[in-house]
């Protein structure tokens, strides 16, 4: 276990400060298309979203003046990218995080995300990086984290990982993210 947890977090790092001079990225600038059937399998848990009941006057406040842009995504696949990019655009929207398109320039935080498969055997790991940044390009909060396949999908790589791994990411990051908006740990 040892084993698999430094090599984990050896590729997170590597594939944090690799991703930062790559041209391989993915555009969510378009409007996503439904993700295919959630019935293939359970979903994956996930933190416990904040409600809005547990969120301060000053956390709701802050919250609804963010406008959330979604940078290009390293690492992934297109295909892989659908399911993350609609559970993280309906995610917000229930927690009312106005999203902002790749050229809108009001946008107040930026959402850029690192991905990377671990494999070993018949397991598969997603490891994921997000960074949140100011419009000035100012890294201001870090989100990381990893997600096991629980029914991996036919075939290798990305191709094994079904959507609700990659929705279970976006629940994640999301409740992190209104976590930390809202000055709470996570």
């Amino acid at each position: 276990m040892k084993r698999l947890h430094a090599t984990a977090v050896s590729l997170l790092a590597a594939a944090a400060l690799s991703a930062c001079n790559t041209s391989d990225v993915l555009q969510p600038t378009a409007p996503p298309q439904p993700a295919a059937s959630a019935a293939a399998g359970p979903a994956t848990a996930t933190q416990p979203a904040l409600a809005p009941a547990q969120l301060s006057a000053e956390a709701k406040a802050a919250i609804a003046r963010m406008r959330l842009q979604i940078a290009p995504m390293v690492g992934t696949t297109v295909e892989a990218a659908g399911p993350l990019t609609e559970q993280l655009n309906l995610r917000a929207r229930e927690r009312g995080i106005q999203l902002a398109g790749s050229t809108d320039s009001n946008a107040t935080h930026v959402l850029k995300g690192y991905f990377s498969l671990l494999s070993e055997g018949k397991d598969t790991t997603v490891i994921y990086v997000w960074d949140v940044y100011d419009p000035a390009g100012n890294r201001l909060h870090r989100i990381n984290g990893q997600q096991k396949v629980e029914q991996p999908g036919s075939g290798e790589g990305w191709a094994a990982v079904p959507p609700q791994t990659m929705q279970a990411i976006a629940d994640a990051t999301m409740n992190q993210l209104v976590a930390w908006l809202a000055g709470t740990p996570g």
